[in-house]
């Protein structure tokens, strides 16, 4: 079937230049910095103060485009020039939103704004963009002075190379890791999860099995695998990623850590808090650290009981095979054998009921329910194969686009979520309709076969979908608070 062609704009995927895409992000830090460095006075007029913060919301706009494509491309598929160039732009990027955190008259305009009598005829939207940026301007350091604001500039410089640096030991990590396996240690595996081994032996020019840490192969293995020793071999290798216990230690985060840590903490105390958690709270729902603690003691007190039980349930049918001490890499699989004695239920027998065409024309036809829009395949350029493109239809008009990134491959982080592309805003253009990533790390297609999902994957297709929703369905113009 030939898709039509996408009717929003979105980026030339398939043959993006990373130089070219370096030179405009360059090109819009240097636009926010002599915006920036023009704007001595507060304007005395309102509407002339609204109007800088509609020239900064542009201005943000054009930068999060720009800089979140390499964002996006660095988590979905990671190589050494696209991570170089990333990485290479991550000083001027952190000095750049450093300056306009703590740029004072910037700070004065907002504040201004947010006074004056004429506050309460802008918009919900507006008004509540403007309290939350004045938060934040307090939160990077606005209000510091000489030696202190240069030394917040200094960490925030450093804890952003720190968190690339963790992000990618842990990819770096993951992926160095692979195990040959012979027939033996197949057994109890599915002919599903078999031949996504092969394929990632294949992948690597070997003719036999392969177990990687990759989230397919790694579930199946703990879930599924009766060799005990393979599920031990994994599971060591997987919670020892970017650690001093792995095998691969210069993927080593411990000192990482320690300094992120110690930064953080730095940082929270140049702002007045006690430690950094009072500073994450400051922009989160919870009142102080306190209500968080007893939120969490009180959630394992109340999940313990049941805890304790289901572990005993675990130890007894684990005693059938003689193993008298449960450990870590054994509560998968004993789980899945708990559930086969109790409801002859198995995740393998569902996935067939599950394959992802299907469930993902019922999510497609759910929403088409619940909010009365249509959603249309359309031809785009994309990032790989497996991506596809698709846009919102209300009566017939075009409202937002969506990409799905649904498989797990080599050169993409783990986990799953939903990010912007682009924002609803009124621009001076027009305007600008939401488009929006949503990413997961599903079991992929084997040969010609459609994916096969797990309950849990379907269950994560579901939440991720609700954000793209969030982000999409929005009938909110100003950038900093549409959508998600």
């Amino acid at each position: 079937m030939t898709l039509q062609q996408a009717t929003l704009p979105a980026p030339q995927f398939d043959h993006i230049q990373l130089d070219s895409l370096k030179q405009e992000i360059e090109k819009n830090i240097h636009q926010g910095q002599q915006f920036l460095d023009t704007l001595q006075n507060v304007p005395t007029d309102f509407a002339a103060q609204v109007h800088v913060l509609e020239q900064m919301d542009e201005l943000e706009n054009n930068m999060s485009e720009s800089w979140g494509v390499l964002s996006h491309l660095n988590a979905v598929m990671s190589n050494a020039q696209t991570r170089e160039v990333f990485q290479s732009l991550l000083p001027a990027l952190s000095e750049y939103y450093t300056q306009l955190g703590q740029h004072t008259t910037l700070y004065q305009t907002y504040q201004q704004i947010h006074d004056s009598a004429e506050f309460s005829s802008l918009s919900a939207a507006q008004q509540s963009a403007i309290r939350l940026a004045l938060r934040d301007f307090k939160l990077s350091g606005v209000a510091l002075e000489g030696e202190a604001k240069k030394r917040y500039a200094e960490i925030s410089a450093r804890l952003s190379q720190l968190s690339s640096d963790f992000s990618n030991h842990v990819l770096d990590a993951t992926q160095a890791y692979f195990k040959p396996l012979n027939e033996a240690q197949l057994k109890g595996l599915s002919q599903s999860s078999i031949e996504l081994l092969k394929q990632y032996g294949q992948q690597r020019e070997l003719d036999q099995p392969v177990a990687t840490l990759d989230m397919p192969a790694y579930l199946a293995i703990m879930t599924y695998a009766e060799d005990r020793d393979l599920r031990e071999a994994l599971y060591k290798a997987y919670t020892t990623r970017a650690s001093d216990q792995s095998d691969h230690k210069e993927f080593d985060n411990t000192e990482v850590m320690e300094e992120i840590l110690k930064l953080r903490q730095e940082m929270a105390v140049l702002l007045g808090f006690h430690n950094f958690a009072e500073y994450s709270l400051a922009s989160k729902m919870a009142p102080d650290v306190q209500t968080v603690h007893k939120f969490l003691v009180d959630l394992a007190e109340h999940a313990r009981a049941p805890a304790q039980q289901e572990v005993a349930e675990l130890k007894t049918i684990a005693q059938q095979d003689g193993i008298e001490q449960l450990q870590p890499w054994d509560s998968g699989y004993y789980s899945e054998k708990l559930k086969q004695q109790q409801f002859n239920l198995s995740q393998e027998t569902l996935k067939p009921y599950f394959p992802a065409p299907k469930i993902i024309q019922g999510l497609f036809q759910i929403v088409n329910r619940l909010y009365g829009v249509q959603i249309v395949e359309r031809q785009a350029p994309v990032w790989h194969p497996d991506v596809h493109y698709y846009e919102l239809e209300d009566q017939g008009k075009v409202i937002a686009g969506f990409y799905f990134d649904l498989y797990a491959r080599n050169g993409k982080r783990g986990g799953a979520w939903m990010s912007g592309f682009r924002s609803r805003m009124q621009t001076t253009q027009g305007l600008q309709k939401p488009i929006c990533y949503m990413v997961c790390n599903f079991t992929p297609p084997v040969g010609n076969q459609p994916a096969l999902l797990t309950h849990d994957e379907v269950n994560t297709l579901f939440h991720e979908f609700g954000h793209g929703l969030h982000h999409m369905l929005t009938e909110v113009d100003n950038i900093s608070v549409a959508g998600t």
